[in-house]
């Protein structure tokens, strides 16, 4: 007999799921405080969890599990702390979590007192494998242990006379229970609870060891919401967790079985290997142009308040919130980016313009993130990448043309440092290489006259230097870099063609400079850029030629 058999699937062969799309908000349900806390390794300091249930509450979420009372007097003592202290919104429900044992309960509901809006949470283990191996019980003693718990908590909540109490039940192990003794336990429950349209039953069906994949569970959702008896008389919550790496995509699929409501932590911290990230979930929503209903613009203050509070990191490839997800190495994606982002600044309204940036699902500033970040660059980047910082970073609309040379420069350099380089170093690089070369040909001295000799035409007087030796040099050409080219072809020292020239602006106002780009051919065969800059455009072109010309001369 193997090991390992699969997981058995869920007769419903009309399953509408596979149709379906995510189109309204779910009701969604903080569990960082309680599940994520307890699967930290130093769980919150109590001052930790304050700062944690403000930031939940900053975020928009109105339901929020703030612990289990009744296991542990440090979150009995947190829960009378927001009670008492009255920390908590008028329209914010407090959840606490319980097993169904009447001790327990009673406890639970001590914890309680003075709250305005409460959930008391339910649970026990329904699933084949718990009533053997922890329980020994069979169905019927499984279901009489949530029935009579039920009936406890109905009991108790006249005790709590100023307060809106809703209850919730999970059949802990949702996903490891046959789906109709699953069925039977939760409609047993809503019989004892007798739950109205005006206040639902919340029925929490967990993905809690997830065992096989999204689709089962998603069936396993929709055959439950589909042979309820009285399905408007309960709110289908989904907490799945992420034991396959698929906690987020379960509770896709399950959200498009039916479920309203969504347990989870904000970056999937919990258990083994975490609760869903109800972060993601919102996001890939709001990708999707659902409202997600959160406040989430500000996502690198969530992640920070996050990090400093539960001791946990976010890892850099995280969904939306890693340092690198909106970061490109690849050159083909830089380029990509760099064509999507130019073309989106050409828009009447880019703001408000549809989002069509490749490589990038959403736009980064809508969460507090910046274009900055966007493109970095390493040996694997390639042209676009680094035209895009020169130009984001500094200004430097490089021409297309141009594109090739420098990022096969950087390239190279990012290849011989063996790591990532800064922008800082890629413009000093650019610097270095492109900018204002003075040797072996240097310009000393530069003045135009109109023509005396041609109409239309400037004549120009040039003192430079030549592999060290000083010359004056004087041409005639339409403007001043043909004016200089004609004057240095005289010289015989070479010959070259003009092959491409740009012209721009670097700077604003009083500190605004003149850029020149430049292409030559030398002695028909090196081609080369030069870059000239200057406060004079003139001179900025002159300068970008000389460059060229230098550079060309020296890679022959």
């Amino acid at each position: 007999m193997p090991k390992y058999t699969p997981f058995p699937k869920v007769s419903l062969p009309d399953r509408k799921w596979p149709e379906a799309a995510i189109t309204h908000t779910p009701i969604w349900c903080s569990v960082d405080l309680r599940d994520g806390n307890q699967a930290l390794a130093e769980p919150m300091s109590v001052e930790e969890k304050l700062k944690m249930f403000q930031l939940l509450l900053d975020i928009g979420i109105k339901q929020i599990e703030v612990g289990f009372p009744s296991a542990s007097q440090i979150e009995y003592d947190f829960t009378r702390l927001l009670i008492e202290r009255n920390l908590i919104p008028d329209d914010v429900y407090i959840q606490v979590l319980t097993q169904a044992r009447e001790h327990l309960i009673r406890k639970t509901f001590e914890s309680l007192k003075g709250a305005k809006k409460a959930i008391v949470h339910l649970y026990n283990s329904t699933s084949p494998l718990q009533r053997k191996v922890t329980f020994k019980m069979s169905k019927d003693e499984i279901k009489g242990i949530a029935v009579n718990g039920t009936k406890i908590v109905k009991s108790l909540v006249p005790t709590l006379p100023d307060c809106d109490v809703r209850f919730e039940y999970s059949p802990e192990s949702f996903s490891g229970t046959e789906v109709d003794y699953a069925l039977e336990v939760c409609e047993a429950v809503m019989d004892a609870w007798e739950p109205t349209e005006e206040k639902k039953i919340i029925l929490n069906l967990p993905d809690t060891v997830q065992t096989a994949t999204p689709n089962i569970y998603a069936d396993q959702v929709e055959w439950f919401c589909s042979h309820m008896k009285n399905r408007k008389l309960a709110v289908i919550s989904l907490h799945t967790h992420n034991d396959r790496s698929c906690g987020v995509a379960s509770t896709e699929l399950g959200m498009l079985a039916g479920a309203e409501r969504v347990e989870g932590t904000l970056f999937g911290n919990g258990e083994r290997t975490g609760n869903v990230d109800l972060i993601t979930v919102a996001l890939n929503m709001y990708a999707q142009g659902v409202d997600h209903g959160l406040n989430l613009r500000n996502l690198p203050e969530i992640i920070e308040t996050y990090k400093r509070n539960t001791g946990m990191d976010i890892h850099p490839r995280h969904p939306y919130a890693g340092e690198l997800v909106f970061t490109a190495f690849s050159g083909s994606h830089q380029d990509a980016i760099k064509k999507g982002l130019d073309l989106r600044e050409k828009k009447e309204n880019p703001e408000d313009a549809e989002w069509e940036v490749p490589y990038l699902p959403i736009d980064p500033k809508d969460i507090g993130r910046t274009y900055e970040a966007i493109i970095r660059i390493n040996s694997q980047s390639g042209k676009g990448g680094v035209a895009y910082v020169m130009g984001h970073e500094f200004g430097y609309e490089l021409p297309k043309n141009m594109h090739p040379e420098i990022g096969a420069l950087v390239n190279k350099e990012a290849d011989r440092l063996g790591r990532e380089l800064q922008a800082e170093e890629v413009l000093a690089l650019f610097k270095k290489e492109f900018l204002n070369r003075d040797a072996p040909l240097k310009l000393l001295d530069f003045t135009i006259l109109s023509s005396k000799i041609k109409e239309h035409k400037l004549s120009c007087t040039a003192k430079v230097e030549y592999n060290g030796k000083p010359y004056t040099l004087e041409g005639l050409g339409n403007g001043p870099i043909s004016a200089f080219v004609h004057a240095l072809d005289k010289m015989g020292w070479f010959t070259f063609k003009l092959l491409d020239f740009h012209e721009d602006a670097i700077g604003s106002g009083s500190e605004t400079e003149a850029i020149g780009y430049i292409n030559v051919e030398l002695n028909g065969k090196q081609r080369a850029w030069g870059c000239g800059l200057d406060t004079d455009i003139n001179v900025s072109g002159l300068r970008a030629l000389i460059s060229a010309i230098n550079r060309a001369s020296i890679q022959a």
